[in-house]
């Protein structure tokens, strides 16, 4: 009987490939503060983590359809057509690192506990 990782680590697994997708974003948001015309990106994590869930396909669901990075809406639209918001991509990147954190804390967890059944130390 084999022991599956990606089962065994449930959804936190996909948390983590979800959450390091948007940190990419967030961070290319914030190097393009300056670029004219840069559309700032997000993504809804619920719904992308659900989609790669459902399809038990990360690449498919971030990158060739299923749940696309969406276009922010900035509060106040800068002249030259930049919508990154310094402060509102500042507290999503870091709001996403804290979740990033969490979501590897469970994992360290769960295989932690993997570790102790496997070798009988439970």
């Amino acid at each position: 009987m084999g022991l599956n990782l990606e089962q065994a680590l449930g959804v936190h697994s996909a948390a983590l490939k979800v959450r390091a997708e948007r940190t990419r974003l967030l961070a290319s948001n914030l190097a393009n503060e300056s670029t004219p015309g840069y559309q700032a990106r997000d993504l809804d994590f619920r719904a992308s983590l659900g989609y790669v869930l459902a399809n038990d396909a990360f690449d498919a669901a971030l990158r060739f359809g299923g749940d696309e990075p969406m276009y922010r809406v900035p509060s106040s639209p800068s002249q030259d057509g930049n919508t990154v918001e310094l402060g509102v991509e500042q507290a999503a990147f870091s709001q996403n690192a804290a979740d990033f954190q969490a979501s590897l804390t469970f994992v360290n967890m769960k295989i932690k506990g993997l570790k102790s059944a496997i070798t009988g130390n439970i």
